[in-house]
Formats: C-alpha cells, structure tokens, sequence
C-alpha cells in the first residue's frame, strides 16, 4: 500500500510538472510574438495608422521595431514582415507555412474564400491545380498564346490608329486589349472592341459580386466536391480580373511615365528599329536582345509598386518564425513596397529609372528584389501571361506611335495615386503619332 501511495504522489508530481512546463511554454511563446505599437480596445491600432497610406505608416513602425511586427485593425491582428530577407524566409523559405490567404472583412463580404484567389486548404489546393491545367490545355504557356497577343497587339494599334492623333484617355483601349487575352482562353474566343456583350462585361464586372449572392449550386447536397457552380464561378471571375486589372493598369502607368521621358522612349524605338524593324510583330524571342526595353518593362513595375501591401496571406498552422511564434491562422502582410522601393538595392527607389536593371555595360542586370507577382505558394498564377502581354503590348505601341502628352513633359506627374490596396495612376490624356 505504502508503495502504492509513493507511486500515485510520483505521478501527481510528474503531471503537475508537465502543466507547469506547459503553461510556461504557451507564456513563453505569447511573450515571443512579434513587437508593435500600444493597442488600444476595440480600435487596436487604427488611430496610430494612416489608413489612406497603409505603407508610408508600416514603414515608420519598422524603424522602431524590426522587420517583424504586429499591429491590431481593430480586432484583426496581423503580423507585418518588412523588407526583402523577411519576406522571401517567410513565403519562399518556409513557404509551407506561409501559404494561406489571410481573411480580412472586406475580403469575406466580397468573396466569401471560394475562388482561386481567397480559398484556403484544400479547396484551394484543387482549385489552383484544376485553373492552371486547364488554363494550360486552353493554349496558355505555349506558343499560340503568344500568337493571340500578337493579334491582338495588332488589333489595338489599328484602333489607335483611327483616333487619328487626337489626345484622348486610352484606359478603355487598354482594359479591352487585355480582356480580350483572357477571354480567348477562358471563354474560347475574343471579342471585337464594340460588342455590347463584351461591353456589358466589362461594366457588371464590379456588380458580379451581386450576382453571386442569386447562384444556386448545382452541388447542393455534396459537401465533399470544391467543383462546386459557386466555386467554379468564382474562379472564373477571379482569373478574369486578375487577367485584365492588373496588366491594363500597369500598361496605361506605363504610357504615362514614358510620356515623361522622351529620351527613354527614343532609346526604346532605336532597339526596337534595330531588332525588329517595322515589318513584323515583336515576339518574346526579341526580349534577349532588347536589354534596355527590358529594363524599362522592369522599372514600369517596380516604380508604380501596383500592390504596396501585396494580396495578405496567412499561417496555416501555429508558426514558429524567426525568433517569434504565429499562431494559427494570424494574417500576414507580406510589404511588397519595402523590397521594390528598397533603396540599397534600387538607388533613389523613388525616381524613375531603367538603370536599376542594366549593367553598367548595357546589359540586362536581373534583381531578387524584383517581386511584383509576389512569392512563394501564392505568386500569381498569371505571371508568365502578364509578362508576355506587358513586352508585346508595350514594344507593339511604340513601334507603331509617338507618343504626344496633352501637357509639357515635364508637367507630367507619374507619382501613383497611393492607396492602402493599390496604386493607380493618375489621369491623362495622350496623342498617338504614327511613325
């Protein structure tokens, strides 16, 4: 019996260290979370930010407290990684990890996580290897896609050509010149520039969301399918804007920023009269030998730094990071504009130039820090599209026009419109002269 009772005391001691030890670790690793300013309740740190310039506020708060940081919107925590090393440990080291989108407000009411853009887990998982196999099958990433460019770079300059130089806002050009990409492979064909239906889709893009909320899922009743009407809808809708919005924007900042620099656009027209003349289409072989185009195409996106905050991830599961713990499902901003607007690799990030991607002997000069598509599990999924629709496009206008600004170049103000989301460019006009 007397050994009975010492045996029970030794296991009482033993579970009674287990906790302790157990409590102490779960302190220990709440005390090891990433720094950050005050929280105050309810508003967490909403009063301390500048909303309206989510970056220039993150960048001031890792001045004072590293590369790794916290900071409360309201009640939704989110860990800040800042600066090049930071990021690229996080979505590329230990990209596993860092692999979940984050679930902020705006992006449930909007999406409601059942796209390609916003899921999670497995769902996106499926969705995200269902949307590039089939994407692939419908021509992307081989050479009839760049042949659909190419026809439709041709289509756009023939428009151009029929403003007859007057100045105008060729956002709408642009926006239909590049719907018209993904288009042909999601729905099988383009469209011409004045079909009421393509026109119609392109203004109930924003009121798609309404749209959603009518959809009755054919899946009713089969919890375990992710092909679901509403998935699938959703990403369809999401590789519809993620295939037009992005490339279109960067392509109408671009034409302004080149109105600013007519010595750049004359250097630009000499590589292209000299690699591809004026007889046929520039294709994506010609970009090895066009290293200063290329720059400039390289330069366009990292200056206008399209999305600051890149799109938030999240940890899939509690995360050991650095010296700090993350626990399940924290959001995650990932600052894209800390590493394209670094200043020890990219000299005065703030000014425009190509030379930020050229040898000093005229070469092509690739960087890491160039991250516009982001990195890691959750890079966008249409990079190689949007790079081949940016060079074809942009090379295929300039090859054919002058550009003319409605002001004096040097009035012109390239800076972006900064947003928290994006940053858009500011409105112009502009004549194309033929050459």
């Amino acid at each position: 019996m007397e050994f009975l009772g010492m045996t029970t005391i030794f296991l009482l001691v033993c579970i009674s260290c287990l906790l302790l030890f157990a409590t102490w670790r779960s302190i220990a690793q709440k005390e090891k979370q990433p720094p950050g300013p005050i929280v105050l309740p309810i508003v967490g740190n909403i009063l301390q930010l500048n909303l309206w310039n989510l970056p220039e506020s993150l960048k001031e708060l890792s001045k004072k407290y590293g590369s790794v940081f916290t900071i409360n919107l309201g009640l939704q925590k989110v860990v800040v990684l800042y600066g090049y090393d930071t990021v690229k440990e996080a979505l590329i080291d230990q990209a596993d990890d860092f692999s979940g989108r984050g679930q902020l407000p705006l992006f449930k009411k909007l999406f409601r996580g059942t796209g390609i853009v916003t899921s999670n887990g497995e769902i996106w998982k499926e969705l995200r290897r269902f949307a590039l196999t089939t994407l692939r099958d419908f021509g992307m990433g081989k050479k009839s896609i760049e042949q659909r460019i190419q026809e439709e770079a041709h289509f756009l300059v023939e428009r151009l050509r029929n403003t007859h130089e007057q100045p105008f806002n060729p956002g709408n050009f642009l926006v239909h010149a590049v719907s018209n990409i993904i288009c042909s492979i999601v729905f099988g064909d383009r469209f011409d520039y004045e079909d009421k239906k393509f026109l119609t889709l392109i203004e109930l893009l924003d009121e798609n969301n309404k749209l959603q909320n009518s959809i009755q899922t054919q899946e009713k009743g089969k919890s375990h399918s992710k092909f679901t009407t509403e998935t699938l809808s959703r990403t369809t809708l999401d590789l519809f804007l993620a295939g037009t919005g992005t490339t279109s924007i960067t392509l109408r900042h671009g034409i302004l920023i080149l109105q600013k620099y007519p010595e750049i656009v004359e250097k630009i027209q000499k590589e292209i009269d000299c690699v591809i003349g004026r007889g046929r289409s520039p294709c994506m072989a010609d970009r090895s030998q066009m290293p200063y185009t290329d720059a400039v195409v390289h330069e366009i996106q990292r200056f206008i730094d399209f999305l600051p905050l890149n799109v938030p991830r999240s940890v899939i599961k509690d995360t050991k990071f650095r010296d700090y713990f993350i626990p399940k499902d924290t959001v995650i901003f990932p600052v894209l504009n800390s590493i394209l607007h670094d200043s020890k690799e990219f000299p005065n990030p703030e000014k425009f130039d190509p030379g930020h991607f050229l040898n000093a002997n005229g070469t092509f000069k690739k960087s890491d820090y160039f991250m516009p598509f982001s990195a890691g599990k959750r890079i966008c999924a249409g990079e190689g599209l949007a790079r081949m629709e940016l060079f074809i496009f942009l090379i295929s206008i300039l090859q054919n026009f002058t550009l003319k600004s409605a002001v004096d170049h040097k009035d012109i103000d390239i800076s972006p419109i900064v947003s928290t989301l994006a940053n858009m460019p500011r409105p112009y006009e502009v004549s194309f002269l033929p050459r």
